[in-house]
């Protein structure tokens, strides 16, 4: 978990992390979430003299932002958890619920790579690979919460079956996670990952570029798709393989631009804030709520754990 206590402009004053404790099952991770953003609050009340005005909370899976509902994790095992009415109880504040991509993607739109687009779509390549399609200083959600699963656009058909049903999805050859498996694999050390297959490419390992080249042309498949469907001004990528720099990213714009006809090309652009979008997006939520109920900005620091 990252928290952070964050100012009106997005600036960060202080952060911190901790385990989930997912070890110890789905109540002890909601347990820890609530005891983190209570001791943030208190950091609050010492270092600023007040509490926190409003918090935000982004957190991963399946979300119902509306009733403030965390719907299903797989990762962190829970079920209709009404995290926003938790929080909103032990801390006294308005309390925003957002998804952790989405709320990574309006940080990127709003204060990163995305500052002054129009249209963006937000791409972390990580250990899946999802997406948050950016309107207008806002991130869609869709009518059921999905909006942006570009990681689940089947770009091999009849490939290797993903967990969410299907064969051949975007995350199953793109992801870093994909990418670590496949150069484990092929380079015969099961301990090998997807930045040590970067470092091989740069040094230029034959294997490790078809690798990589086999890496970008699907996330390429995938992203123009994406860009046929959503026409975004920028494309924004982030996530553990964008930490590969021009390793990924000069083979990956030529691999849109071969693959656009009629489309418009967009910019292809690395995200700008790194592992704090998150906390960044989950205060910037917290700040919009707000504005919402029509708060004045106040000189206190809004306060996120993502």
């Amino acid at each position: 978990m990252k928290a952070a206590l964050v100012g009106a402009d997005g600036t960060l004053l202080h952060r911190a992390r901790r385990s989930t404790g997912r070890e110890r099952g789905p109540d002890s991770v909601v347990a820890d979430i609530l005891d983190f953003a209570a001791d943030l609050r208190a950091h609050g009340i010492e270092h600023y003299g007040e509490p926190a005005r409003a918090a935000g909370v982004a957190v991963p899976g399946i979300i119902d932002e509306a009733e403030g509902l965390a719907v299903y994790s797989a990762n962190l095992g829970w079920r209709d958890v009404p995290l926003r009415a938790r929080l909103t109880e032990r801390l006294g504040v308005p309390v925003a619920l957002g998804h952790d991509v989405r709320a990574g993607g309006l940080a990127e739109g709003r204060i990163g790579a995305g500052r002054g687009t129009d249209r963006f779509l937000f791409v972390p390549l990580g250990t899946g690979i999802a997406g948050a399609i950016g309107i207008d200083g806002r991130v869609e959600a869709g009518a059921h919460g999905f909006a942006g699963e570009i990681g689940h656009i089947v770009v091999r058909p009849g490939g290797a079956p993903c967990p969410c049903g299907q064969r051949g999805c975007l995350e199953r050859f793109a992801s870093a996670s994909a990418v670590s498996e496949a150069w484990a694999a092929a380079c015969g050390d099961p301990g090998a990952d997807a930045a040590d297959c970067a470092e091989a490419v740069a040094a230029g390992d034959a294997r490790a570029r078809a690798v990589w080249q086999e890496a970008v042309d699907a996330l390429a498949d995938g992203l123009v798709t994406a860009l046929t469907l959503l026409d975004p001004r920028t494309l924004i990528i982030g996530g553990g393989l964008a930490e590969a720099g021009e390793t990924l990213f000069t083979p990956l714009r030529e691999a849109v631009r071969r693959r656009v006809t009629f489309q418009k090309l967009p910019s292809l652009v690395p995200a700008a804030l790194g592992d704090t979008a998150g906390c960044l997006g989950a205060g910037l939520l917290a700040w919009d709520l707000l504005e919402t109920a029509g708060s004045p900005a106040p000189s206190a620091p809004s306060e996120v754990t993502a």
